[in-house]
């Protein structure tokens, strides 16, 4: 089986958030086509306490319970099955959903046959390619839905960096119009 993962698509991380990704918002109509193409949707939230130790190396952001914590209006939130929050401790980054407390997501994946993981979602440089390098780790089949993931880009290369990264691990990068 085959499942839709939208790393983080949260408030924070679309435009004129605490952590903004330039474009965020617009990948937001290219995973609400591509939802109905999967067995199943999943998606990551970051979901940090307000005393995080990880605000020491980041602005505040996806607090909890927050407006900022939140899928973006648009979504098909309806659409996703399960939900795995990340970065729900003080000493916890949470970059990869693989990380996630709420539930294992690798365990979740195996008990539930899915064997390919599609990944989309905020941001690039940072918790989709943990989440991407940790999918693989896992022994999963593992796509990138390029025009379906953005970032922060803090410098100029970190997102082409990134994607050259996956690849190189063994992911398989591609676009919307593959699947669709």
């Amino acid at each position: 089986m085959r499942a839709l993962f939208i790393v983080d698509l949260q408030n924070d991380f679309c435009p004129n958030g605490a952590l903004p990704t330039p474009k965020g918002d617009v990948i937001i109509p290219v995973i609400n086509k591509l939802m109905d193409k999967f067995d199943v949707v999943l998606a990551s939230k970051d979901w940090h306490p307000e005393d995080s130790g990880h605000f020491n190396k980041w602005p505040k952001h996806c607090i909890q319970n927050s407006y900022g914590a939140e899928f973006p209006a648009g979504l098909h939130v309806e659409k996703i099955h399960k939900i795995f929050l990340k970065g729900t401790s003080d000493k916890d980054d949470g970059y990869s959903a693989f990380e996630a407390t709420n539930e294992n997501l690798a365990e979740y994946l195996r008990k539930n046959n899915i064997d390919e993981l599609y990944v989309t979602g905020l941001t690039a440089e940072y918790c989709v390619k943990q989440t991407v390098l940790d999918s693989l780790k896992n022994g999963f089949k593992t796509f990138v839905i390029k025009d379906g993931v953005e970032g922060i880009y803090q410098n100029e290369n970190d997102v082409e960096n990134a994607f050259k990264e996956m690849e190189k691990a063994g992911a398989v990068i591609l676009t919307s119009n593959d699947i669709l």
